[in-house]
């Protein structure tokens, strides 16, 4: 199938060039072309509707994302999925025991014809980074991202360069197998926007995705060319501006605040989220509100995606851990007990 710019979408997916001036209609736009994303995002991988949804809520609030589920589930297949619908550059890090930060980053080498030290780039120096089974890489290696995706730059032999814009990180870990693998540190989680559980699909999409892969000639199910090319790195770029003007009721501020700040008060929580929470909430709000087309941000926005902006920014307490209590069921209860305005 032949790749499509935004431009050459059906009007079904995308308005027509030249972009519309009228903020109203941009983010009418932008808030197709999110919606035509997804949609394409599915051709390749079947269900885990929640979980794409999320990726694009990452994609369009400029964050990066912390993949976990057992292998087998689709996590490398959904990010080159969306690195084929994305015109821009994309990077895949296989993070192993003995990968070292000059690996990621980059390093100084040395040329015997000028007789001089040239920089040579990393695999970071892209649009998406895959960074898959990230902790498997020891705990300095991982720290080499730190940096990066906070300030979108990389040091190198005391020299600050910039990464390319838009600049997003897709991590994916298996929560299982421990032996070989190495805990995330905290300044690192913190820096990901979402963590996303990918869970077993349902009976039947597991029986249609069966019976799709065993009809195909390839032996894996990795099959990506199909897909258009629906976004330019400009257009993400234009997207994420638009989404991170969208209105936001100040009362919906505060409720985003007032759930980042209970986890640090919550019962069964020794730690609680930081600042960076709530504003990820914030962020992951709009983002929800320009992908189901809202003009406005809801307060079910905020709560769409609270379970992934706190899960890895809260511990456990121990006796819960004990109990065979997740994470996940006491940020529930939060979300459940802590009261969202009525707008």
């Amino acid at each position: 199938m032949s790749e499509h710019t935004p431009e050459q979408l059906s009007p079904a997916a995308a308005a027509p060039a030249p972009a519309p001036s009228n903020p109203a209609q941009q983010r009418q736009r932008a808030s197709q072309l999110a919606q035509a994303l997804r949609q394409e995002l599915h051709k390749a991988l079947i269900g885990q509707n929640a979980v794409v949804d999320d990726v694009l809520t990452a994609l369009i609030a400029g964050g990066h994302v912390l993949i976990e589920g057992v292998p087998g589930l689709g996590k490398t297949l959904l990010v080159r999925a969306l690195a084929r619908c994305f015109a821009g550059e994309f990077a895949r890090i296989q993070f192993t025991p003995d990968l070292m930060p000059s690996d990621v980053t980059g390093h100084a080498v040395y040329d015997l014809q000028s007789e001089q030290f040239k920089l040579r780039k990393g695999p970071v120096f892209t649009n998406l980074l895959l960074a898959d089974e990230i902790n498997r890489a020891p705990a300095k290696t991982q720290a080499a991202l730190l940096e990066v995706m906070q300030e979108r730059q990389v040091t190198l032999e005391g020299r600050a360069l910039a990464v390319p814009l838009p600049f997003m990180v897709l991590a994916t870990q298996n929560p299982i197998e421990q032996e070989g693998t190495y805990p995330l540190p905290e300044a690192e989680l913190d820096r990901f926007m979402l963590k996303l559980r990918m869970d077993y699909p349902e009976q039947a999409e597991e029986l249609s995705m069966v019976r799709q892969v065993t009809r195909s000639t390839r032996a894996d199910m990795l099959d990506v060319s199909p897909l258009r090319t629906l976004l330019q790195a400009k257009d993400l770029l234009a997207m994420q501006k638009i989404a991170s003007d969208l209105p936001l009721d100040e009362q919906v501020l505060d409720y985003a605040v007032r759930l980042a700040r209970a986890t640090r008060t919550w019962p069964g929580l020794i730690l609680g989220a930081g600042p960076r929470a709530s504003i990820a909430l914030v962020r992951g709000g709009r983002a929800r509100a320009l992908l189901r087309g809202g003009d406005f941000v809801l307060p079910d926005d905020i709560k769409g995606c609270a379970l992934a902006v706190l899960r890895h920014r809260v511990r456990l307490a121990p006796e819960l851990d004990i109990e065979g209590l997740a994470v996940d069921q006491v940020l529930q209860q939060l979300l459940d007990q802590v009261a969202a305005p009525r707008l």
